[in-house]
């Protein structure tokens, strides 16, 4: 069963990260019929981590795992600091593929995203 990771930065702020939960929640609802499972984790300054998203999809019969970085541009989180964890989980699910997707920011639909946010400005 394919899983989609969404991982976020992480906020102090109880609320950022609820909003997260909620979009993972609300993806889970509309490609539900491409990824059996969709969660939230989070790069610092949350509950679930990066490592403890991971487990959790494995958990719930995940096969393969696609990482996708809520991040809008190729950071220091983005280049490194999520492939590391990524990375560093490999090892303990051998049978699982796990690879990361672009970051949000690369996406090629950020254009007609940004020029359709302005359009609806009255």
């Amino acid at each position: 069963m394919k899983a989609l990771l969404l991982v976020a930065h992480g906020s102090r702020r109880k609320q950022s990260n609820e909003e997260v939960n909620l979009l993972a929640e609300k993806l889970a609802q509309v490609c539900s019929t491409q990824y059996g499972i969709v969660n939230a984790a989070f790069l610092e300054l949350d509950e679930v981590l990066i490592p403890d998203g991971i487990r959790l999809c494995a958990k719930q019969g995940a096969t393969s795992i696609i990482v996708l970085p809520y991040f809008l541009n190729s950071g220091r989180h983005v280049v490194e600091d999520i492939p590391n964890e990524v990375n560093g989980c490999l090892a303990e699910y051998p049978n699982i593929e796990i690879s990361i997707a672009s970051h949000l920011g690369a996406s090629p639909l950020m254009m007609e995203l940004l020029i359709s946010t302005a359009n609806t400005v009255k």
